[in-house]
């Protein structure tokens, strides 16, 4: 490629109110993935002992999502605020390389967990014994055959290059026209990574589908537990088949375009209408994490759950800040308040309680509240000496303090 058709396609071919559009929403999105996806793993962190096997494979969608939003995003907004490709031709090379593998990853990966929930539906004899040891030797797969087509045009079948609206780089859609190899290179990754990942999503949801219509009379006449659909298996394949349809609904787009500038004349492909359907297919980074999250109660329970113990946290640590700007209640102001009584009315929560102090003093006297005989008793603090009396032990003019 010479330098002015290098130039000629490095440079923004859409316009500038275009441009700053996509950059506009490519940041949305990218802010919207990094909280949805990082929000997601956090979730599993938390609850990583009680993961089912088919949950991998949701983390493992949203490691590749991150890492597709924090590899491309950044790059994409600047060159799309720019109105031209910012950067050098390895780092577009870099770009692309990203964009497939976290792409094919990602697809691949939801293209397993059909295929599980489809064991588990309707091979439950086999889908029961499908264990964590299973599940992580398939992450390991799906990330070695997204390797494999993204590392191709690296070692010469197909090329990496400037996507044809300008201002981000992928596949060089117009090499197959002039190269073979190329050619061949885009049948394999359309075939293998397109057509036959959809099919497998397609067949084994029918078939769940069908499992699931033929088995619901035998579910309601008692039928033994281990044919059962459970309502965790039957959440988790729901809620599987709206991320598949949300993914494979942004990517579509994009295979199409892709294959029009492959198959046909690229230049007669508008520009704007790659430029949509890239923006379009990058958009299912958010799928995952709004599903998983609002919609699986163990996720959104488990989330809840650590937002209340942060919040709490936050509370505890802006309670002791204050109670350290306040100071301890460990030193008399003068020798009136050193002789002075102090009370309880016999409640566990003003237990220890000073009437001259600001704050509450820490005392154990909270613990042994619990065991002691409910008739009011007041504690007694002169000087050093400290001693619990009954309230109808009191002078009359403590009794009123006291009261």
């Amino acid at each position: 490629m010479g330098n002015a058709s290098e130039t000629y396609l490095f440079v923004s071919r859409i316009s500038k109110e275009n441009d700053f559009l996509m950059g506009t929403l490519y940041t949305i999105f990218g802010v919207l993935s990094v909280l949805g996806n990082g929000i997601l793993l956090f979730v599993a962190y938390r609850k990583k002992s009680s993961l089912k096997p088919a949950e991998y494979f949701v983390v493992n969608l949203a490691i590749s999502d991150l890492m597709m939003t924090i590899s491309l995003f950044p790059i994409a907004v600047a060159s799309a605020y720019t109105h031209r490709w910012l950067y050098n031709k390895i780092t577009c090379i870099v770009y692309a390389f990203c964009g497939v593998l976290f792409g094919l990853c990602s697809l691949t990966n939801l293209t397993v967990l059909s295929s599980v929930c489809w064991l588990k539906v309707c091979c439950p004899n086999y889908g029961n014994k499908f264990s964590s040891c299973h599940a992580c030797l398939l992450v390991a797969g799906v990330w070695c055959y997204a390797a494999v087509f993204a590392v191709g045009p690296l070692l010469g079948w197909g090329e990496y290059g400037p996507e044809p609206y300008g201002t981000a780089c992928c596949i060089d859609w117009h090499v197959p026209s002039q190269n073979s190899l190329a050619m061949s290179y885009i049948i394999c990754l359309f075939f293998f990574c397109y057509i036959v990942p959809c099919t497998v999503i397609f067949l084994s949801y029918v078939f769940i589908l069908l499992t699931v219509r033929g088995s619901r009379q035998a579910v309601q006449q008692h039928m033994s537990p281990q044919n059962k659909i459970t309502n965790a298996h039957a959440l988790i394949i729901k809620l599987s088949v709206a991320v598949c349809i949300g993914f494979l609904t942004a990517w579509s787009p994009y295979a199409i375009v892709s294959m029009w500038a492959a198959f046909g004349n690229p230049s007669k492909v508008p520009p704007m209408a790659f430029a949509l359907a890239a923006i379009f297919a990058k958009s299912s980074t958010l799928y995952n994490p709004i599903v998983y999250l609002v919609f699986k109660p163990n996720f959104r329970k488990s989330l809840c759950r650590d937002l209340a113990l942060c919040r709490r946290s936050l509370c505890g640590c802006l309670c002791q800040h204050n109670s350290t700007q306040k100071g301890p209640c460990r030193q008399p102001h003068d020798k009136e308040e050193c002789n002075s009584t102090q009370f309880s009315n016999g409640l566990l929560e003003n237990h220890g309680t000073c009437r001259h102090c600001p704050c509450p003093e820490i005392t154990t006297a909270r613990e042994n509240c619990l065991d002691c005989d409910p008739q009011r008793a007041a504690a007694r603090l002169q000087g050093s000496q400290h001693s619990e009396v009954t309230v109808s032990q009191l002078s009359n003019e403590q009794q009123s303090d006291f009261l």
